[in-house]
C-alpha cells in the first residue's frame, strides 16, 4: 500500500476542535486495516464507518438511503461496499463548516487540501436529496461558496488551503515547492496550482447541481459571479494559439519546476507542447495532476461543453446574468464542435491534440476521461464512435490498460502502467447497458479492495495487495454514485426486484 501526497449544520463548525474529534483515530490509519464486523458475504467485507461520534457531517437522509440500499442489495458485500462508500465524504472530509460563514473545507481524503475537482464528485452522489435535507444542501451550499473565492482569486490553480476563518493551518505541499507559477500564487491560500480545465468544470457542476435540486439563486452571490468571470477569463486566454499573427508568443500561464524540484521541469519555459486554434480550450494538466503531452484535451473540453450549458441553463432560470449566460450558450456550441470537428478520426476519438495535426490516442482513468464521455453527458453510450473508441481504451490499444489474473482496467502515468485505477471499471458501468460487462466489472472491483472494503486509488495487477491511498473519498462517492445509477437503470443486476430506486423519492 502507498499513500498519497503527503454532524450536520452550525454544530460541526470546526471539526479539528471538538472534544470528540481528539479522541477519534486519523482515517488514513484507520482505513489501512480492517475494521467492524465482517459482512455475510463470501468476501466478508469490514464495516469501515468511523464511530458516530468521528463523523464530520451527520445526515439522517443519507443514513436512510444506506438502509434504503442496504435492505434491497442481493449481494451482503456489496451492501457491505455500499455502506462504506456512499457516506464517506460526510464521515470523514468536512474538515470545517461554518453556517454562518457560508464556509466548508473539503479534503479529498489522506490529503489535507480541496481540490476544485474531486470535491465536484465527491457530492456528486448526493444530488437527489439536497431538495429534501436543508442540512446537507447547506453544507453543500457552503463549500461553493468557499470555492467561488478561490477561483475569483487564482482561476488557473485547482487545489487549496483551508480558509482564514477556519484556524486551520496550510499544508506543505513538497510537490509545489520549487515551482514556478504565472501569475504567481500564495502557498498560504493555494496548496498546488495546476491548470486544469476539468477543476474549473467541477465547480460549474456542483454549482449547477445545487441550484437544479434547490433553486436557491442566493448561491449566485457576487463571489460566485466574480469566479464565472475568472472562468471565461481562462476559456478566451486558453483558447487561443501558442502564436498570433505576428508571431508572437502568447502565454497566460506557465508552471514548471526549477532544478532540483520534485515537479521537474517543462518545456517551453513551462508552457509545454504549442497548440493551434481550434476552438477548443487548452489545458495545462490533465485531471490526474500529470503534465499534459498536448493541449487540447478531448474529455475534459467535452465537461467543459456540457457545463457550459448547464450554467446558462441555471442562470436563465434564475434570470441571473443573461450576458454570462449568452457567452455561456456561445462556447459550449463552439467547443462541442470543435471536439467532434478535430479529435476523431476513424471513429475514434484522440486524448489529446495540439491544433497542429498531432493527436494521442490514450486514456487516463480520471473523470473527465474518453471513457466518461456518456456519463459527462456529451453523448449516448451507443454513439458508434463511442463504442468504437471505447473498445480500443479497454484493450491494448490504450497504453495505459492493463490486464492482470484477478484486476484490470485504465491506469495513467501519474503511478504506472501496471497500476490500473478501480474508477476506470466505475466508468466503464457507466458506459454500458450490457449486463454482463457490467456484472463484471462491477466485481472486478468488489472483489480487488484488498479486504478493507474501500475503493482505492490504483491496484497493482501483478499483486492486487499493493495499493495506492486507503482514503481516497472521490473514489468512495463514485462507486455508490455507479451503484445508484444501477439502481435506477439496472435494477434487476443488484436488488432483489426489478424496481428502480432513486434516493430522496
Amino acid at each position: 500500500m502507498k499513500l498519497g501526497l503527503g454532524v450536520a449544520g452550525i454544530a460541526i463548525s470546526l471539526v479539528a476542535a471538538t472534544g470528540a474529534q481528539a479522541d477519534c483515530p486519523d482515517y488514513t490509519t484507520y482505513a489501512q486495516s480492517p475494521q467492524g464486523n465482517p459482512s455475510s458475504g463470501p468476501l466478508g467485507l469490514p464495516y469501515m464507518r468511523p464511530d458516530p461520534a468521528c463523523r464530520t457531517f451527520n445526515s439522517t437522509s443519507v443514513e436512510k438511503v444506506i438502509l434504503d440500499m442496504k435492505s434491497r442489495l442481493k449481494d451482503p458485500d456489496v451492501a457491505r461496499l455500499f455502506e462504506n462508500t456512499f457516506p464517506n465524504t460526510l464521515d470523514t472530509t468536512v474538515k470545517y463548516y461554518n453556517e454562518r460563514e457560508n464556509l466548508a473545507f473539503i479534503i479529498t481524503g489522506d490529503i489535507t487540501a480541496q481540490w476544485l475537482r474531486d470535491t465536484g464528485n465527491q457530492f456528486a452522489h448526493y444530488h437527489t436529496l439536497l431538495s429534501v435535507d436543508a442540512n446537507l444542501a447547506n453544507l453543500v451550499k457552503a463549500v461553493i461558496n468557499n470555492e467561488a473565492r478561490y477561483v475569483s482569486q487564482y482561476p488557473y490553480c485547482g487545489a487549496f488551503q483551508p480558509p482564514p476563518e477556519s484556524g486551520l493551518g496550510p499544508s506543505v505541499n513538497v510537490w509545489a515547492l520549487g515551482v514556478l507559477v504565472n501569475p504567481p500564487v500564495d502557498n498560504q491560500t493555494v496548496f498546488e496550482c495546476k491548470y486544469e480545465i476539468d477543476s474549473l468544470c467541477g465547480f460549474i457542476k456542483l454549482s449547477s447541481s445545487y441550484y437544479e435540486a434547490t433553486k436557491d439563486a442566493s448561491m449566485m452571490n457576487a463571489e460566485w459571479l466574480a469566479a464565472i468571470d475568472q472562468i471565461f477569463r481562462v476559456i478566451n486566454e486558453q483558447s487561443q494559439a501558442s502564436f498570433d499573427t505576428e508571431w508572437n508568443f502568447v502565454s497566460y500561464y506557465n508552471w514548471t519546476g526549477l532544478a532540483g524540484s520534485l515537479a521537474g521541469a517543462v518545456n517551453n519555459g513551462g508552457n509545454g507542447e504549442p497548440k493551434g486554434y481550434t476552438g477548443m480550450v487548452g489545458t495545462h494538466h490533465r485531471p490526474s495532476d500529470d503534465l499534459s503531452t498536448f493541449a487540447f484535451l478531448t474529455p475534459a473540453n467535452a465537461m467543459l461543453s456540457v457545463q457550459l450549458s448547464n450554467l446558462a441553463t441555471i442562470l436563465d432560470h434564475a434570470g441571473v446574468a443573461p450576458n454570462v449566460s449568452s457567452q455561456a450558450k456561445h462556447w459550449s456550441k463552439t467547443i462541442e464542435q470543435a471536439v467532434w470537428e478535430h479529435t476523431v478520426v476513424d471513429g475514434i476519438f484522440a486524448y489529446e491534440t495540439n491544433g497542429l495535426g498531432s493527436r494521442y490516442v490514450m486514456d487516463d482513468a480520471n473523470v473527465p476521461s474518453l471513457l466518461s464521455l456518456p456519463y459527462l453527458g456529451f453523448l449516448d453510450m451507443n454513439h458508434p464512435d463511442y463504442v468504437k473508441t471505447k473498445k480500443t481504451l479497454m484493450s491494448r490499444g490504450n497504453p495505459y490498460y492493463a490486464r492482470g489474473r484477478s484486476f484490470s482496467g485504465i491506469g495513467g502515468p501519474h503511478i504506472d502502467v501496471s497500476n490500473p485505477w478501480p474508477m476506470s471499471q466505475v466508468t466503464n458501468i457507466f458506459g454500458t447497458n450490457d449486463d454482463e460487462e457490467i456484472l463484471t466489472s462491477l466485481y472486478t472491483i468488489v472483489n480487488n479492495t484488498g479486504g478493507l472494503g474501500l475503493i482505492h486509488e490504483s491496484i497493482n495487477i501483478y499483486d492486487v495487495s499493493d495499493y495506492t491511498r486507503p482514503w481516497f473519498a472521490w473514489a468512495n462517492s463514485y462507486f455508490s454514485e455507479m451503484l445508484l445509477d444501477l439502481a435506477q437503470r439496472k435494477p434487476h443486476l443488484i436488488f432483489t426486484d426489478n424496481k428502480p430506486y432513486t434516493p430522496g423519492q
